[in-house]
């Protein structure tokens, strides 16, 4: 597909609920979360907001994202047996990316659909978990398309003082599997992930 020429905002969020829309019939993400900007605002009011992530790949780096650099989301699923967290931040510094938008700022969004049904036995937990991960800024997604290559090995909840919906999640997991382009042809592995972030069990994310 060729470079844009300098998109309006109209344009380029189109093309990313289109973009989003083929993804969503594939994996079942949510398409506005795709469309949404990232506009890092801050994650959590107690400041202790963290990402770490290892991406290996299609884009090569070692996330380590503060609760400053990070926006973040989450709810239940609408049946209540798993939660969506959506994480943006800034990409790190990387020769230039394939189909970047001229004068644009790449940032990253992910979103894991984590389910909370354990499939391990023993203390150890494996809950089945989907990704996502959007580079903002260029025609750049890329899906495991189901919940059988990544898992959470961690999930702790702890309620929020002084709102009985809002719950602090630490999240550790790690994928088998590739997520791929919506060609199938690209490819970027994310070995491990971890991240402090917020769940809102009263909504959707």
């Amino acid at each position: 597909m060729p470079l844009l020429h300098r998109p309006t905002r109209r344009v380029l969020t189109a093309f990313l609920i289109a973009l989003g829309a083929g993804a969503c019939a594939q994996s079942g993400t949510d398409v506005a979360a795709l469309a949404a900007p990232a506009q890092v605002a801050g994650c959590l009011e107690a400041g202790d907001g963290t990402m770490l992530a290892d991406l290996r790949g299609a884009l090569e780096a070692d996330l380590s994202w503060n609760n400053a650099q990070m926006q973040c989301e989450g709810g239940m699923r609408p049946d209540g047996k798993g939660i969506r967290i959506t994480i943006a931040g800034p990409l790190p510094a990387m020769p230039a990316l394939p189909n970047a938008l001229p004068d644009s700022q790449s940032a990253l969004r992910f979103i894991f659909g984590i389910d909370l049904q354990d499939t391990a036995s023993g203390a150890v937990q494996a809950l089945p978990t989907n990704l996502t991960v959007i580079v903002e800024g260029a025609h750049l997604l890329y899906a495991t398309r189901g919940d059988d290559k990544c898992a959470v090995e961690t999930l702790e909840r702890t309620p929020l003082a002084g709102n009985a919906k809002l719950e602090r999640v630490r999240v550790r997991g790690y994928c088998s599997g590739p997520a791929s382009d919506l060609a199938g042809a690209t490819r970027l592995f994310v070995p491990t992930f971890s991240f402090t972030a917020l769940l809102n069990t009263g909504g959707d994310p």
